[in-house]
């Protein structure tokens, strides 16, 4: 993660100019895709991120399945990914040689006596793995620099976390360590905030087990129930000022669990999988953007929900590395 950030961070700055929606997407779907599968959009014919771009732009639609309309596009987007999917899963299959990915350990699962998954299943999973981690990742990050690039304080306080994190090392250029991603306590509030605010996940599902008496009223079991996050993350009476970016507001608070009034990542024992994962993304993100780069929006940071997140005119920076001085 550290040697994927650097080398697409130092790329936008060789372009000058960026939309960080597009080309965060770009590092989070080739970084995870490669864990993953190994895949390599570069040197795949069939573009797998263009299926999954059509599928996620349909996924909330009216169900018209015909040609023409965003909801068939997405089932074309959908079964066009699951056959490339497919392909890489049944090559390395027959092949028998390791990958040193997740696919190793989906193929290892797969083969045991007492196992709970079948070929389709595991298919289908690593479809919906790479398509949640991609996508609310990178809106994700967009926010996040939309969000600190508004707030100069938090990028003061931020150049100031990290920038001590450096001089502490043995050497200045060496990766991000997993011992200062844990030390990065105002990085982990800047985090929190941003996803208390996102709501990247308008509603999560959840079966009924037996009858829940609620304030009068009964949810019968078997019903489907949706948690609706921002319900609580912009209820006043749970937040000052809710609408507010304030990282500050987390201080000396617990930073890395969900809790009944924050579930930007769900909660209880479906706690969701990648909540690591993004969480160390924006971190690794945040720290070469706030030490090696000066960059300012030049245009865009709209956001809109239908209902997911969406950035109409993108959000632009320029971008460009940080001069270090030179000593006399």
């Amino acid at each position: 993660m550290n040697e994927a950030t650097r080398r697409h961070l130092q790329s936008w700055a060789e372009l000058g100019a960026v939309d960080v929606k597009e080309v965060a997407s770009d590092m989070i779907f080739e970084y995870f895709s490669r864990k993953l599968i190994s895949y390599d959009e570069k040197k795949n014919q069939r573009k797998l991120r263009e299926n999954y771009t059509a599928f996620i732009e349909g996924l909330i639609s009216f169900p018209l399945n015909i040609p023409g309309t965003k909801f068939h596009a997405c089932i074309q987007g959908r079964n066009s990914a699951i056959k490339v999917i497919k392909e890489i899963y049944e090559q390395r299959k027959a092949s028998n040689k390791p990958g040193n990915d997740f696919l190793d350990h989906i193929l290892e699962e797969v083969a045991r006596e007492d196992t709970i998954l079948n070929e389709a299943i595991a298919i289908d999973l690593i479809f919906v793995l790479l398509f949640a981690t991609y996508e609310t990742t990178s809106a994700a990050i967009t926010l996040l620099t939309k969000y600190i690039f508004d707030h100069p304080k938090v990028v003061e306080e931020l150049t100031k976390e990290h920038e001590a994190i450096i001089r502490n090392r043995k050497d200045e250029n060496s990766d991000m360590s997993w011992e200062e991603y844990k030390s990065m306590t105002f990085t982990h509030m800047v985090i929190n905030e941003t996803v208390r605010l996102a709501n990247i996940v308008p509603g999560i599902f959840r079966k009924v087990v037996k009858d829940v008496n609620i304030k009068g009223y009964t949810i019968p079991a078997g019903w489907v129930m949706m948690v609706v996050p921002s319900v609580l993350h912009l209820n006043p009476d749970k937040y000052e000022d809710p609408l507010a970016f304030n990282p500050w507001r987390w201080e000396g608070q617990e930073l890395h669990a969900g809790s009944k009034t924050f579930m930007a990542f769900g909660g209880g024992v479906r706690l969701c999988v990648g909540a690591d994962f993004a969480k160390l993304q924006m971190a690794v993100f945040l720290h070469y953007f706030v030490t090696k780069y000066r960059w300012s929006v030049t245009k865009g940071g709209t956001v809109i929900r239908k209902p997911g997140l969406v950035f109409p005119d993108g959000l632009h920076i320029q971008i460009a590395e940080k001069k270090v001085a030179q000593v006399p």
